[in-house]
């Protein structure tokens, strides 16, 4: 398939399209009414002639006694043709983009991590927002405009060739050159759109990043840095609307000058008695008015055509997220309940765009229902090891396998149901602290909710709050403290009950009462559970069945405490440093 970047104007409208299945009769009604109005218009100038040739010269009376009747009947069906186009193509339109917007969503969600890691939130954020708004314009407000205003225009050149072709035929020499330069500017409107989009991602991602680290900015005093970066940012998208405004601001009077020279002409002619012959003043009236009144909707055409293209680059755009790959799950295996056993096998891996290994040839296995402890320096492989369990990255070379079996070959969503993940930085939704806790079992009931959140040591603090298990706790969970909020995630974890538990710095940076707390509930976590504790603090693994020293992506020494000090290694190294041993 050809992709959205490569793909015409046209080819991406088809694909579009094909999103008004099921919504088509109200496109059909939104068409009939856009048409009515057209005509309803275009009836009414076709009038002039006999009002004029046979009205006002008394030779038939009943053009002016119906008059009345046939001007109030006329604008009460164009008033219901606008109603019922307007409503239609909009209820159509937004029925298109919440299609579009909800399957945008649930493609970025099911991406891989590593193109979550390069793209920034705010763009993709912008993409489900300003982009699908884009296109909102594009399908209702250009494509009403383009068919009625369309279907005007055509309506005026039939009815000018019906009474004189020839001053018709003068006037229309001009389309060329008007359909030249609507063809020049769309391009125009398209390229300027996807700056505009673009700069709109930035708008929003710098917005998103100063905000999300608003209490990092105070505390350096960056507001003058954030300020002006935005600033700059902010100044860019301006400078790109206003391309917009002065290609869309010009090619309207431009259009309307040569239209008016064709004009003119006809003018002119009409004076020349051999040309206009036998022509009456309500036909050369009625053929002058439509002239005039074709300037209109010339405008409007033209000025919508920069709707429509804005939404046909955001198609584009929105397009081009949609024709890249999900994440891919080759896995044929089914898992209900892992015994537990994990092997790393020569295992090499480095992220995309880097050419250093973030793991080397590494090996090690964990028994079922034992605990591995994985210490050293941040950024020798310890959280990249979690990350290949998950299967958030694939392995560059070597094997990581569950219970005997590459992970690649089990069904991915029931792998990762093996796994219960506790983590330093705990993410928690705006939602209740049982919403919180449930978060990993939907179908968990109140009584399983409250058993995890005693284990947890959750109740202890939730018995001062409002509501509760059902307090709102606020974006990221910002009503509580660290040490309440890793809690919760501990109680998340429990209510799982998955086989093998990932704990990634889950007590660093607490207080001695927290981190108490915690470890209590960690301990209850830890039973019968294979677990991969992630650790800086030496103290928190001591009791571990193994100890793994990592050092650069690759595994220095393996065994148990005792074992590792008498060892005099790196392990006894960083024993000694952290509790000021000679």
């Amino acid at each position: 398939m050809q992709s959205s970047s490569e793909a015409t104007t046209w080819q991406n409208f088809r694909r579009l399209f094909n999103y008004t299945r099921g919504l088509r009769l109200g496109l059909f009604f939104a068409i009939i009414g856009m048409l009515g109005y057209a005509a309803v218009d275009t009836l009414v100038f076709s009038q002039l002639q006999p009002l004029i040739d046979e009205g006002l010269t008394d030779t038939n009376p009943n053009v002016m006694k119906y008059a009345p009747i046939f001007v109030i009947c006329a604008f009460l069906i164009r008033g219901a043709s606008h109603f019922v186009a307007t409503y239609c193509l909009a209820w159509m339109g937004n029925h298109v983009v919440m299609r579009l917007r909800q399957q945008l969503f649930e493609h970025i969600v099911a991406m891989p991590v590593p193109f979550h890691d390069k793209e920034s939130t705010g763009n993709l954020i912008s993409k489900i927002t300003y982009d699908t708004q884009q296109l909102l314009n594009a399908v209702s407000k250009a494509l009403l405009t383009l068919i009625r205003e369309g279907a005007f225009v055509i309506g005026l050149i039939a009815l000018m060739f019906y009474n004189s072709w020839q001053l018709s035929s003068i006037f229309l020499l001009i389309i060329p050159i008007i359909a030249a330069i609507v063809v020049f500017v769309s391009k125009r409107f398209r390229e300027v759109s996807k700056r505009i989009q673009g700069m709109m991602g930035k708008v929003t991602s710098a917005t998103e990043q100063t905000f999300n680290g608003h209490k990092v900015v105070l505390s350096f005093g960056g507001q003058k840095r954030e300020s002006e970066r935005f600033s700059k940012i902010n100044n860019q998208n301006r400078q790109q609307l206003m391309k917009m405004v002065a290609t869309k601001s010009s090619s309207v009077p431009i259009i309307q000058i040569i239209a008016s020279f064709g004009l003119a002409f006809v003018l002119y002619i009409s004076s020349l008695d051999d040309v206009v012959g036998d022509l009456s003043p309500g036909a050369f009236t009625t053929v002058l008015t439509a002239m005039v009144m074709m300037l209109r909707p010339l405008k409007l055409l033209t000025t919508v055509n920069s709707e429509f293209q804005k939404g046909m680059a955001a198609c584009a755009s929105v397009f081009h997220v949609l024709d890249q790959d999900i994440e891919e799950d080759t896995g044929t295996i089914d898992i209900e309940h892992a015994r537990g056993e994990i092997e790393f096998k020569n295992v090499s891996f480095n992220y995309q765009g880097s050419e250093n290994l973030a793991l080397k040839q590494l090996s090690f296995k964990v028994a079922p229902g034992k605990s591995l402890a994985l210490v050293g320096r941040s950024g020798s492989g310890k959280s990249t090891i979690s990350s290949l369990l998950l299967r958030f990255y694939i392995a560059s070379k070597g094997t990581v396998c569950i219970d005997g079996k590459d992970i690649r070959d089990y069904k991915l969503s029931q792998l990762r149901q093996q796994f219960a993940y506790v983590s330093q930085q705990v993410v928690l939704f705006n939602d209740t602290i049982a919403n919180n806790i449930a978060y990993g079992k939907p179908d968990a009931t109140r009584e399983q909710i409250e058993e995890a959140a005693r284990c947890a040591h959750v109740l202890e603090f939730v018995k001062n709050l409002p509501d509760g298990l059902d307090t709102e706790i606020g974006e990221n969970g910002s009503m509580l403290s660290g040490g309440q909020r890793q809690r919760l995630a501990i109680a998340r974890a429990l209510l799982c009950d998955a086989p093998i538990l990932i704990l990634d710095e889950a007590t660093s940076a607490l207080d001695t009462e927290s981190e108490r707390h915690i470890q209590d509930a960690l301990s209850y976590l830890q039973k019968n559970r294979t677990c991969i504790v992630i650790a800086h603090r030496l103290s928190t693994i001591e009791s571990s069945d193994a100890i793994a020293v990592m050092e650069q992506g690759e595994l220095l020494e393996l065994g148990t405490h005792t074992e590792l000090l008498a060892k005099d290694g790196a392990y006894a190294q960083l024993h000694n440093f952290q509790f000021g041993e000679s």
